[in-house]
């Protein structure tokens, strides 16, 4: 591995808390719980799965001591990066250790392609003790291959019988899990002794629902976006001539906006979800960031911060009718996709839309600046849809509020000065060294996948409830994926999925910001939180995300 800094050399010696009944391995059963989760009650998806569909929560508690076999356990890492992945494996690893010392831990390189190329190492104390309290997945690296064919099961099927594994545990976020979910049902189907177990990530936080509190990265991402917001608003109120436009990852969800937003008390932030509710158009968006600049021109601050969520443009009713029928026109139609692709006139390109899209649509589209129209037109992925984490939002409003504060000085009611900065908080949070919490949540995960392998619980997802509080109150569960998916229309097709959380409106967190935001555009009371703490005070270094401290109705410092 690369060379380490003195601060990742120290960090890996931090020894992460655990929860007090993960101190005797061997003295933990799970118990059916008693509760608000029942059967998935959707009749297709228990068609889909007759043997894994009808499983209870589990919460292990203390109970008689019992003795072990070794196992033998395989991990992936699924999907895009959140910090604390490695210490999922690290758990893992040492609560195997505890339970045997001849269990070992096999880890699939290159995350699901490394499963079905059967590419693995063995993850000895030794390859992973570099890599404690590290960020990144660059221990055995990730992917976002699907398993999806009958090919696909086949490969995975030919390497968990070579290893002889008793578990495998997939770390990643809702495609991840509910690929996990189908894969346990295969596993069951063939009588493979293999039990899968998922682990909640995304720094997202798009992943979470009555049993997951959080998913596992958005603690970290979320402080170190906040420390680039904090420079931002210093430095605007330091030179008092920048307005920062920063988009935010987060393309189904606006978590991490609302999350930053809270900590720094930026001037204005844009929450997808409400866009979608109030049915906002995009000159809605820029006729509400430009009376902004303008009631603040009139204090004569010409300075702010604004932060935008990376899938805005899909929040928007009309824009979103938009990307759909893009999508659908170039998936469909192989021919406009080499057009467009070959074509390096642009005006062609625009003449190729016309004649294929209805005219609503390519009003909307047309309106667009020349550099997102083509971003929307070339960016796409393997499938050929549009990819929106690559179309520069924050570049479409800065043009279009440009436009439309022109229009004002021309009619003589604006007279300020505006010196727009586009900036993308984006894959600088997700391999970032984990908090303190991460650290030990990620770490507890890794135990709790191991107790559920040892049960031999398959199509199960690890939980860990409480977070809000000490870690002494934390409580263990295995909740079954199948009880958290739904149908959705993807590619034309219903397909069976983990439903993604998007911000409750309605809810504690967006409330205590709506309650908030009025005294935020005009008085400069910014919030710089400084870089992530890993020694001081409990309070400051062990704190938890603001959104999970309101959603618990948890005591939350006010400001």
């Amino acid at each position: 591995m690369a060379r380490q800094s003195l601060l990742q050399q120290y960090r890996q010696q931090y020894q992460p808390a655990l929860p007090p009944i993960l101190n005797d391995l061997h003295a933990i059963q799970p118990v059916a719980e008693k509760g608000q989760y029942v059967a998935n009650s959707q009749a297709a998806i228990q068609e889909l799965f007759p043997l894994t569909g009808q499983q209870p929560v589990l919460m292990f508690e203390q109970g008689p001591p019992y003795s072990v076999k070794p196992l033998k356990v395989g991990v992936i890492l699924s999907g895009g990066q959140a910090p604390g992945g490695h210490n999922v494996i690290a758990g893992l690893l040492d609560a195997l250790q505890k339970l045997h010392p001849d269990s070992q831990l096999i880890g699939f390189l290159d995350g699901p392609s490394g499963l079905i190329k059967n590419k693995s190492v063995v993850l000895t104390n030794r390859k992973v003790a570099p890599y404690r309290n590290q960020g990144g997945f660059d221990l055995i690296g990730s992917s976002r291959t699907k398993i999806e064919t009958d090919e696909q099961f086949a490969a995975v099927e030919h390497t968990l019988k070579e290893h002889a594994l008793d578990g495998l545990v997939i770390v990643g976020g809702d495609d991840s899990n509910t690929n996990a979910a189908f894969l346990a049902e295969f596993c069951q189907q063939r009588n493979l002794p293999t039990r899968i177990v998922g682990v909640p990530k995304t720094i997202d936080a798009d992943l979470r629902n009555a049993y997951i509190d959080m998913s596992f990265g958005f603690d970290t991402a979320s402080k170190i976006y906040s420390e680039i917001i904090g420079n931002l608003l210093k430095d605007a109120l330091s030179a008092k001539k920048y307005y920062f436009f920063v988009k935010m990852m987060g393309r189904s969800s606006s978590h991490l906006t609302l999350e930053c937003a809270l900590q720094t008390q930026v001037n204005l932030a844009l929450i997808g979800e409400e866009v979608a509710a109030r049915q906002q158009s995009l000159a809605d968006i820029t006729q509400h960031i430009a009376d902004l600049i303008c009631e603040r021109a009139a204090q004569d601050k010409h300075y702010g911060v604004i932060l935008i969520p990376e899938g805005l443009l899909e929040f928007i009713p009309q824009c979103q009718k938009m990307i759909e029928e893009l999508n659908h026109l170039l998936v469909a139609d192989p021919h406009l996709s080499r057009l467009l692709e070959q074509e390096t006139n642009h005006a062609m390109r625009l003449q190729a839309i016309r004649q294929r899209a209805s005219a609503e649509i390519f009003a909307c589209f047309s309106n667009l600046p020349e550099e997102i129209q083509k971003q929307l037109l070339l960016d796409r992925d393997p499938h050929g849809n549009i990819q929106l984490s690559k179309i520069e939002t924050e570049r479409l409003l800065i043009s279009l509020v440009e436009q439309e504060l022109l229009h004002r000085k021309q009619q003589g009611s604006y007279h300020g000065k505006f010196n727009p900065q586009p900036l993308f908080c984006g894959y600088e949070g997700r391999a970032g060294l984990p908090s303190n919490f991460d650290c030990q949540y990620c770490y507890t995960l890794g135990h709790a996948a191991a107790l559920l392998i040892q049960h031999e619980a398959s199509g199960y997802i690890c939980c860990v409830k409480h977070l809000d509080q000490p870690i002494e109150n934390w409580q263990i569960l295995g909740v079954p994926i199948v009880d958290m998916l739904h149908f959705e229309t993807r590619h034309a097709k219903k397909k069976a999925v983990i439903q993604k959380t998007l911000v409750d409106l309605e809810g504690p967190v967006f409330q205590a910001f709506n309650q908030r935001r009025k005294g935020w555009r005009l008085d400069d009371v910014y919030c710089c939180p400084g870089p992530i703490q890993f020694i001081g005070p409990v309070d400051l270094t062990d704190s938890r995300p603001l959104t999970l401290l309101y959603e618990k109705q948890t005591t939350v410092c006010s400001r």
